[in-house]
């Protein structure tokens, strides 16, 4: 591991970035050149602390998953985010299996989605990039690491956390469509991959997902009305619709509600709020 050319790495990068360049409003008086420090490690999902000694040679080796982190971050091209992963001492990520690498194009339309939860999610369900209303709807999914990353893994290890946002009604039909899914992922990522080590471990542990997984029900879905549930706000009905990348290994996910409805109204206000606590109905 290179601590000073690490750090010389990260400081170019997040200076050569304004606020407008990844989504951050700031106020007009504003001296700062480029990212603040602060606001690179709020957008990796880091603290300020560990970003601060990375940048200053003296950190200890970063994982993966906070490389990846950074590189969505500063929207390194796939060249800078392989060697941003070298000079940390890591291998770089297999361009073709890695599903953590997003394309800066991509998340420059996430970043103009201010107003309606948007995600970026791999083709395992990971949610890798969430806005505010995203995370204020879901809570922070992109905090997970391992197997967990993946909505499908979540969905039958955790049932009775991960299907509170779902109607019970739902919960069946939400089941096949994640097996399904998983399926299509596994066709196209082969036998070696993340989806089969997903595969064998959710066989070993849902039998829900096994009985399923056995239907052999193959499709992935690319449009979908639902209903969610929101610990504070109640239900909230939504038409997702879905962005592929070109390969698609990812996915951007946009939840929307029809003009002037009920729901539309509490998408508005989860796009104000952000992640606050609500105190509506209480």
């Amino acid at each position: 591991m290179d601590r000073e050319a690490l750090g010389k790495f990260l400081t170019r990068h997040r200076e050569s970035l304004q606020p407008a360049d990844v989504g951050v409003t700031v106020g007009p008086r504003r001296r700062a050149i480029g990212l603040r420090r602060e606001e690179v490690a709020q957008l990796a999902g880091m603290s300020t602390d560990y970003y601060t000694r990375m940048e200053q040679g003296r950190s200890t080796q970063p994982s993966a998953q906070i490389l990846g982190s950074l590189a969505r971050a500063l929207r390194l091209t796939p060249d800078e985010r392989d060697y941003l992963f070298r000079v940390s001492g890591l291998d770089a990520p297999d361009r073709h299996n890695s599903g953590d690498y997003v394309a800066p194009s991509l998340l420059r339309v996430l970043d103009r989605l201010s107003d309606t939860p948007a995600l970026i999610i791999s083709v395992l369900g990971e949610t890798l990039v969430q806005n505010e209303p995203a995370r204020a709807l879901f809570g922070d999914v992109s905090r997970y690491t391992g197997l967990e990353r993946s909505e499908v893994y979540r969905w039958f290890v955790y049932p009775d956390t991960e299907r509170r946002r779902y109607p019970e009604s739902d919960h069946d039909r939400q089941s096949r469509a994640q097996v399904a899914s998983l399926r299509a992922a596994l066709g196209a990522m082969g036998p070696a991959s993340r989806a089969a080590e997903l595969v064998r471990e959710l066989t070993r542990r849902s039998l829900e997902f096994t009985a399923l997984w056995d239907q052999h029900e193959v499709h992935r879905r690319f449009a979908d009305h639902k209903t969610l549930i929101h610990p504070e706000l109640g239900e909230i009905e939504v038409d997702c619709q879905v962005l592929f990348t070109e390969d698609e290994s990812h996915a951007l996910l946009v939840l929307t509600a029809p003009p002037r409805s009920e729901s539309a109204s509490r998408l508005e206000l989860l796009a104000v709020l952000g992640n606050q606590q609500f105190t509506t109905g209480r």
